[in-house]
């Protein structure tokens, strides 16, 4: 808990330090109070005083009640500014720290678990520290002064006092560590609740086609029942917290007062009526600093309802924040004078250390501007086998080279210059189709730009140009209003507009028709001259035109070589251009 607020910024400690001088002061004001209550009591049970002595008091009780509440709002004000911008820190931290993760930190994470800590455990930690820093200090500070000041007063108001401070004590203490665990659980099954939900959602077509709506209400229903169990296990059992409060604070009243009334009884002699008068001025007195050190604890109340939660929470964002990614870049890049090679040197992959290999023994090269397929059947780590390239995971052996440099030696920007990827799944962001296309371009780009017209001339994008809005027209979240076809092609325009020596499209073309498909690679060929291109795909017609082709069965190197060789040479390619053309079109 502790530890994660080292992400307080030096201002943030200064306002805290504002704050916690604030709350001594609205402390000390409060404290002070029943001096003169103790001098109003005493005087009136003795019949000597004034009206002058009522007027004085009281206006010294009303100051310091006015100034207690000018320090509560001032407090309040900077208290919220440090909770507000320490949440804000803290998304960034998240932010930063999920988009430096690698698919290895994503898979262990997993996406609804990083919602849930950058939103849920971030909100959970700015509640206690705009609540934490006035009652956690006022509380204890009010105690402790409060303590002392009936420390030195009748021994059995202190020892009533005293025991009644231990019940409420014992009782947090049980009430928190029954609620703990359950509060570490719901963390958890908030984590399943919102996979549920975002795979319910996004398979909304799917579920209805399959008649599947019972399957999944149920299943859905499971964890939403677990997560309300433990919600109301929490809720009543710190629900008790109040009510044992009030009893203290009622018992404490009803003791003080019989334990007055029992001195009261005892005084005798020539001045008992001063000394009953001054032991009802010391009880007044006594009673409110006994309910100021009992009310401090009632306000911990507060604490203790949010800290168990709040301690998975901050435990929760530390393991994100902690976590260092597998994939480590060096901060200097080394020197190569040759431009657009990829080369893989005995490469082999497995997703788990010492796990079967998903890709054994792989080994090829392609020169600047050639054109490199890779197929297989499904399952036999082609997409596996072009993440090692712009190094999404590490090869478990081998080494994978970019300029005749291995890809470890790049620091992160200059690797991600050198490459260009168009991904299986075409992935578009809300915006407009100008700032899909343009993505990561840090220069403005102007709508006639002929790099932009370029990208999505040789995407075959015509349907921007027939649209009302043109490229500004606009892609919702995920490019849902537009087809898998039209994703694809402006997945594939982006990837050409970045303009890297090296571009890979793995399986971009598996969403469009043959026609558009052959468009694409022969303006490929004639506008990407001196661009080195890897295309993973299925189809046969995709790849017979590249320069080498890589077979791939059960993650190893079947063949290598052009189509006219593979047909005569491999029974595996061979087999898979049969199940697509026949005899007379290979």
């Amino acid at each position: 808990m502790l530890k994660i607020l080292k992400y307080l910024k030096r201002k943030d400690w200064v306002f805290i330090a504002i704050g916690v001088g604030l709350v001594v002061f609205q402390v000390w004001l409060e404290i002070t109070m029943p001096e003169f209550t103790e001098k109003l009591s005493s005087g009136i049970s003795a019949g000597s005083i004034t009206m002058d002595e009522v007027w004085e008091n009281g206006g010294l009780m009303i100051a310091c009640a006015a100034g207690s509440l000018v320090a509560a709002i001032v407090c309040g004000w900077f208290v919220s500014h440090i909770a507000a911008d320490f949440a804000k820190t803290l998304r960034e931290k998240l932010f930063d720290k999920i988009t430096s993760f690698g698919s290895i930190e994503m898979g262990r994470f997993t996406t609804p678990s990083l919602i849930t800590r950058t939103t849920n455990d971030v909100v959970q930690m700015q509640m206690v520290v705009a609540m934490g820093l006035q009652v956690a200090v006022r509380a204890p500070v009010m105690a402790i002064w409060a303590i002392c000041k009936i420390s030195s007063s009748n021994i059995q108001w202190t020892a009533a006092v005293i025991i009644t401070v231990v019940a409420i004590v014992v009782m947090l203490a049980l009430i928190v560590g029954l609620c703990y665990p359950k509060f570490r659980k719901i963390q958890k099954l908030t984590d399943d609740l919102n996979d549920i939900t975002r795979e319910n959602i996004g398979g909304v077509r799917v579920i209805r086609a399959y008649n599947a709506e019972t399957f999944r209400e149920e299943k859905f229903e499971k964890v939403n029942t677990a997560v309300t169990k433990n919600n109301l296990f929490t809720a009543r059992t710190m629900g008790l917290l109040m009510p044992v409060m009030t009893l203290c604070m009622s018992g404490l009243s009803l003791a003080i007062y019989w334990i007055a009334a029992v001195l009261i009884n005892e005084v005798s002699g020539i001045f008992a009526v001063l000394q009953r008068a001054q032991l009802i001025g010391d009880m007044a007195a006594f009673m409110q600093y006994a309910l100021q050190v009992v009310g401090a604890f009632m306000t911990l109340i507060m604490i203790f309802i949010f800290l168990p939660r709040t301690i998975v929470s901050a435990k929760r964002i530390n393991e994100v924040l902690d976590t260092v990614p597998a994939i480590q870049y060096p901060s200097e890049d080394p020197t190569s004078d040759m431009v657009g090679t990829v080369e893989l040197r005995g490469v082999a992959f497995d997703y788990a250390d010492g796990g079967e290999k998903c890709l054994e023994d792989i080994s090829f090269k392609v020169e600047r501007g050639e054109t490199f397929a890779i197929v297989g059947a499904t399952g036999s780590g082609k997409t596996t086998l072009v993440n090692l390239i712009p190094r999404f995971y590490d090869a478990t052996e081998g080494e994978v080279l970019i300029d005749g440099v291995n890809v470890k030696e790049y620091t992160k920007e200059t690797l991600q210059k050198k490459i260009s990827i168009a991904p299986q799944k075409a992935v578009l962001f809300k915006g407009d189709i100008k700032s899909n296309v343009t993505y990561g371009c840090e220069e403005d780009i102007a709508d006639d730009d002929p790099r932009l017209e370029r990208a999505l001339g040789l995407a075959r994008a015509d349907f921007v140009y027939d649209l009302e809005e043109g490229v500004h027209a606009e892609v919702s979240q995920g490019g849902t209003n537009f087809s898998g076809g039209q994703k694809q092609r402006l997945s594939i325009a982006r990837a050409v507009f970045k303009g890297a020596g090296i571009v890979i499209f793995d399986d971009s073309f598996s969403a469009l028709d043959f026609k558009t498909d052959m468009l694409v690679r022969r303006a490929i060929k004639e506008k990407l001259a001196g661009t080195t291109v890897i295309i993973v795909a299925q189809r046969i017609g995709t790849v017979k035109n590249a320069d080498k082709i890589l077979v791939l069965d059960g993650g190893k190197a079947a063949g290598l070589g052009t189509h006219e060789e593979l047909l005569k040479t491999c029974p595996v390619y061979r087999e898979i251009a049969l199940s697509q053309l026949s005899e007379e079109e290979l």
